[in-house]
Parts: structure tokens; sequence; C-alpha cells
């Protein structure tokens, strides 16, 4: 995770009634289930390692994914 994905997740994880739980939900669903499709339609490859940044500013900010490494 490049820092600008580690900031933009903190941002978006964060709740000031809950502090960071709901940080694990937000993972899942803009980390784990974006990877998840990648894979999936062949975006990235097995043994590929993935550098996730990010991009934009405020609610239109998204997370990138960039594989890198052996591809078959």
């Amino acid at each position: 995770l490049q820092p600008a994905a580690k900031n933009l997740l903190a941002e978006r994880g964060y709740d000031p009634v809950l502090g960071a739980r709901p940080l694990r939900r937000t993972i899942q669903r803009e980390i784990e289930d974006n990877l998840s499709e990648k894979i999936l339609y062949g975006e990235l490859a097995n043994g590929q390692v993935v550098i996730v940044g990010a991009e934009g500013t405020g609610d239109e900010a998204r997370l990138t994914f960039r594989g890198v490494g052996a591809r078959p």
C-alpha cells in the first residue's frame, strides 16, 4: 500500500463514534472486492505483486491497483 492509499482507507474507515472499527469493512469493500474482480477478469495474474495507490481527491478519490512482476 502506498501512503496515499493508506490515507484514503484511514479517512473512509474512521467513524467519530465507532473509531476505527469500520476500517475492516472498508478494507474488504475497497481492496478485497476489487482485487477479487481483477483476478477473476484476468487483469491481475498469479505471482504478481499488486501495488495499491490512490488518485483523485475528496469523494472522487479512488484506489488504483497495478500488478508488477511475473505474468504467465
